[in-house]
């Protein structure tokens, strides 16, 4: 049998991503900030690992972005939706996260999230 590319790809990521959630978790005081990518849109959430629970979340699939979403590039909806993430966790009360990358690479759309969301106040 053949194996994809994309297969392989992604196995890849898997399991980069459990050698790196071996080493970081989140605490209540700093909870954890996970990116998920794929070909067309982008998600975050901001996880409590002690209890289980989604303090915030942002995705470009949400009805704010749904207006406009067309004629931005996806490094711009990127850095956006990083500063959306950034500004619920705000409301919240949460200022410092431990950054979470899910296996991907930090390079292109998962690093423009992190530095909006650096931008717009989160520490990490």
């Amino acid at each position: 049998m053949k194996v994809r590319n994309s297969e392989l790809r992604n196995e890849s990521r898997l399991s980069r991503k459990v050698r790196i959630r071996k080493r970081v978790t989140g605490t209540t005081e700093r909870p954890r900030l996970v990116v998920f990518r794929s070909t067309r849109h982008i998600e975050c959430q901001v996880i409590d690992d002690t209890v289980g629970n989604t303090l915030a979340a942002a995705t470009s699939m949400s009805k704010e972005f749904q207006v406009g979403i067309a004629e931005l590039k996806k490094l711009d909806v990127a850095k956006k939706v990083g500063a959306l993430i950034a500004e619920r966790c705000k409301a919240k009360g949460i200022d410092s996260v431990v950054f979470d990358r899910n296996g991907f690479l930090y390079h292109g759309r998962v690093a423009a999230l992190a530095d909006a969301a650096r931008e717009a106040g989160l520490k990490f």
